[in-house]
């Protein structure tokens, strides 16, 4: 789902990340008025699950691939103001040092990901608590919430994708970005999030959720006993795991490199061609591209890299939590 470079427009990026702009900065107002430094911290293991969830990859019939993001399980934790900031950060370390998904389009990515993403899946998991009476509200909630989330992302996914042949395109007609239309990326987009993808979100935000709500209730509600002990052990865990999603060969639909794409097959015919704009675009090289370790095999590149993304997450808004000021510090101050 993640949106290379140079297959949106500068146009388009601009405009998806003018539309971010707003977003971030309620969300961060909202984190900053109604989060405490004690569970700050949070926002760093929300995204550092994100980070972790989102490499291991699972492969779908055809060649292509895709995997769960964890926006939804972050959102019912911690609400879906801190799922936004979470998020945003765990793409932010996927761009800038792994490659993965474009710097220009940072914002379009953010915008399905870390804003649509967790907020569908929160507001849909709020209707099925208010609708079916009892505990089993929450996990159904969080199964069809996530479930509906995922796939509302992967469709402005598509949708972003595209529209870019029908607005950018040479005297000749060939495409200068992404070259499927909006015909070809809505059903390529949504086959797999509407089974595999979907489902595999489903299950990551369900398992985690019910694992924390029984671990650690106080990190979704407030006056429980919070024991961050365990979830840590759970992350750890994951990272461990992660060379799993090396199992999975091929490449997610719309993330094809420049040298690939004129290759591509789409109903039958490959394409042909490299659209202008994605072979004239500024290429941005990342520290440890594609999650390798330069010097080391694949599957410790891979745990490496899940390290250093999820620590990165982590001692992040620790730092920002040290730097805050306890609502309760105010006491009697007269703020």
């Amino acid at each position: 789902m993640h949106i290379p470079e140079n297959y949106l427009s500068p146009q388009t990026c601009a405009v998806m990340t003018a539309a971010m702009v707003p977003v971030w900065t309620h969300a961060v107002r909202k984190v900053k008025a109604e989060i405490p430094r004690a569970k700050m911290p949070l926002l760093g293991v929300g995204a550092a699950f994100s980070f972790v969830s989102m490499m291991f990859n699972i492969p779908l019939p055809g060649g292509t691939t895709g995997h769960a993001v964890g926006g939804t399980l972050i959102a019912l934790m911690i609400g879906p103001d801190a799922a936004c900031i979470a998020v945003t950060i765990a793409l932010l370390i996927q761009a800038l040092l792994f490659g993965d998904g474009g710097i220009l389009a940072f914002g379009a990515n953010c915008f399905n990901i870390a804003f649509v993403l967790p907020y569908v899946g929160y507001g849909v998991c709020r209707l099925f608590e208010r609708a079916v009476k009892g505990g089993m509200g929450r996990y159904i909630g969080a199964a069809v919430g996530s479930y509906a989330g995922i796939n509302a992302a992967a469709l402005c996914t598509a949708i972003e994708f595209g529209v870019q042949p029908y607005l950018f395109h040479d005297a000749s007609g060939q495409a200068l970005y992404c070259p499927y239309g909006l015909n070809v990326a809505i059903p390529a987009m949504m086959v797999g999030h509407l089974t595999f993808f979907g489902l595999a979100e489903l299950f990551f935000t369900v398992a985690v959720f019910s694992f924390v709500a029984r671990v650690s209730p106080g990190m979704i509600r407030e006056g429980k006993r919070m024991n961050k002990r365990p979830v840590y052990f759970l992350l750890a865990g994951l990272v461990c795991l992660v060379p799993l999603g090396l199992i999975a060969e091929g490449t997610a639909w719309g993330e094809w490199g420049v040298d690939e794409i004129a290759e591509v097959v789409s109903g039958g015919t490959a394409l042909g061609y490299t659209p202008a704009g994605m072979a004239d675009g500024s290429p941005f090289l990342a520290l440890l591209p594609d999650y390798t370790v330069a010097g080391l095999p694949d599957t410790l590149g891979y745990i490496l890299s899940a390290v250093i993304g999820a620590a990165i997450a982590v001692i992040l808004f620790r730092l920002i939590a040290a730097a805050m000021k306890d609502k309760t510090d105010y006491a009697g101050q007269g703020v």
